[in-house]
């Protein structure tokens, strides 16, 4: 049984979740500019609800789009679980109408001017990856999600 195993074991008898219950997978949070576990400690201390992926990268790998209710271990930086996340609500919005209000969530920037110039830097370089171009109306997945455990 790995590690991820036993504290999903854990949430499940700790919090009385039915053992049906199933895992929609693990989740790292990295950024540029942030090191270690500093997104961690956002996301534990309730400051980052919600997060943005490229629709891109859900195509071209042709996995579904996160739905309302998945469960989510959430992996420091030397993967190991912390907390598990619920999604609250998923959206496809196109990038040039992102609101602050959206952006804010991530927990990350300042203003809508600093997060756009920060995601349009790392969707450039991912798509240079992954083989998409950037354009102002690129597709995200915008998913909010809310910490139903952490040790």
């Amino acid at each position: 049984m790995t590690e991820i195993d036993e504290f999903w074991n854990e949430f499940i008898q700790e919090t009385g979740r039915s053992p049906e219950d199933r895992c929609a997978g693990d989740l790292n949070f990295e950024a540029k500019g942030f090191v270690g576990n500093e997104m961690i400690t956002l996301v534990l201390a309730g400051k980052k609800t919600a997060f943005f992926t490229s629709w891109a990268t859900y195509a071209i790998d042709q996995e579904p789009l996160p739905i309302s209710g998945e469960l989510y271990v959430v992996l420091d930086h030397n993967n190991n679980p912390t907390c598990v996340i619920e999604t609250e609500e998923v959206q496809v919005v196109p990038f040039n109408e992102v609101t602050w209000e959206m952006a804010s969530k991530e927990g990350e920037d300042e203003n809508l001017g600093a997060w756009k110039e920060k995601k349009q830097e790392y969707l450039e370089d991912e798509g240079a990856i992954l083989g998409f171009e950037f354009t102002p109306d690129i597709k995200l997945v915008y998913q909010t999600f809310k910490v139903v455990y952490k040790k």
